[in-house]
């Protein structure tokens, strides 16, 4: 479960958010639609602690977000563009990752390039994949290690209609298997499809946006 209880972010004299409260419960997807500034990515990066809101708290799975933890625990992020190692596979990235936090073995980084349509075989260089295959891949890395929250910004970047489809099976999965996953993304259409609820957020504020809506 993710709380976000009066949030707000300024910086300098531009407030980014502005009391931002919501709950997201278990097993369900929520969608985060706002065009580019609108403090999506702001909102993501405090869930995530990478910035601390200016006051206000969050709390993920029970822990306070910069008081209990520094960051939120057993959770899978993107936000903003995967970084990884150009020069190495997509699954010699995935090992070293899964080395470092030895939260993964071999068989679970392969396994999950194949959940989106990687071939954790192909010794291509990350410097060499689309667009769309650096997707694959970062969501990979978010899912390695079976976290409980998943938290992505523009999960559907670079991938074409086949790639698009793969992953909204994906993330229907993991939804039956009781995560909790919020995406953002520009494109109401795009996450619309994916997700239970949609908010919008606009000027710093957050709304619910009906579905039929965020369709238009």
């Amino acid at each position: 479960m993710i709380q976000i209880q009066r949030v707000t972010k300024v910086y300098g004299k531009q407030t980014v958010l502005r009391e931002v409260t919501v709950t997201r419960e278990a097993g369900t997807i929520y969608g985060l639609v706002g065009v580019n500034g609108s403090g999506k990515t702001t909102l993501m990066r405090c869930i995530c602690g990478f910035t601390r809101p200016t006051s206000g708290r969050i709390y993920v799975g029970g822990d306070e977000i910069g008081r209990d933890v520094d960051f939120p625990r057993r959770t899978g992020i993107i936000i903003e563009t995967p970084g990884f190692l150009p020069h190495y596979s997509g699954l010699r990235n995935l090992l070293i990752l899964a080395s470092v936090s030895r939260g993964a073995d071999r068989a679970r980084a392969e396994a999950v390039m194949r959940m989106v349509g990687l071939d954790p075989a192909d010794r291509k260089r990350v410097g060499q994949y689309s667009l769309g295959m650096r997707q694959r891949l970062g969501i990979a890395q978010a899912i390695m290690e079976d976290p409980d929250i998943l938290i992505l910004d523009e999960p559907f970047n670079g991938l074409d209609a086949s790639g698009m489809e793969e992953i909204h099976a994906l993330f229907d999965t993991l939804r039956r298997q009781g995560k909790t996953i919020l995406l953002a993304s520009h494109s109401a259409a795009d996450i619309s499809r994916a997700c239970d609820v949609v908010f919008e957020i606009r000027d710093g504020m957050m709304a619910d946006m009906p579905k039929r809506t965020a369709l238009r």
